[in-house]
């Protein structure tokens, strides 16, 4: 009898490649940057002074710093549905197993709308309750032709 780790491994092969519904919408304010800032303790003008950045910066307006993009993966995953919840059956927790690639291909501007478009593109075994799923993660930025982000997110899933 094979395993909820090796039934989802069968599951998650027949949809590598396939993109999936983007996820909802959702708005970057300047509050989360300046959280963000605080946070990190990154408090460069371009994210936390609209005065300067309306001044000096070649966007006029503060913007999100690209480690807070990156950051709100996981949150915009959570809105993505999956076209097989079957392979999430006897998960018992998900991972953030890093990244293999990151890049930050356009500003997130203050009051922006973000989403997640997410492609799996790789799945592994990992020992006999454990499968490795890298996916493609693009953050688009509404009404804009260059997304934000384009990251390949390694998660571990862990099955009962």
């Amino acid at each position: 009898m094979a395993s909820n780790a090796e039934k989802a491994v069968e599951i998650f092969k027949s949809q590598v490649g396939k993109p999936e519904q983007p996820g909802d919408w959702f708005q970057v304010t300047q509050e989360r940057i300046n959280q963000f800032a605080d946070a990190t303790i990154d408090h460069q003008f371009i994210h936390v002074d609209p005065e300067m950045s309306a001044k000096m910066s070649p966007y006029k307006v503060t913007i999100a710093h690209g480690f807070l993009t990156l950051s709100m993966l996981t949150h915009l995953s959570t809105s993505v549905k999956s076209e097989t919840p079957q392979a999430y059956e006897g998960v018992v927790m998900g991972v953030n197993y890093g990244f293999d690639k990151v890049r930050f291909v356009s500003p997130v501007k203050v009051g922006a709308r973000i989403r997640l478009q997410r492609k799996l593109i790789d799945v592994q075994p990992k020992g006999p309750n454990q499968v490795q799923l890298t996916h493609e993660c693009t953050i688009e930025v509404e009404g804009e032709t260059k997304p934000a982000c384009v990251a390949q997110w390694l998660t571990m899933v862990a099955y009962a």
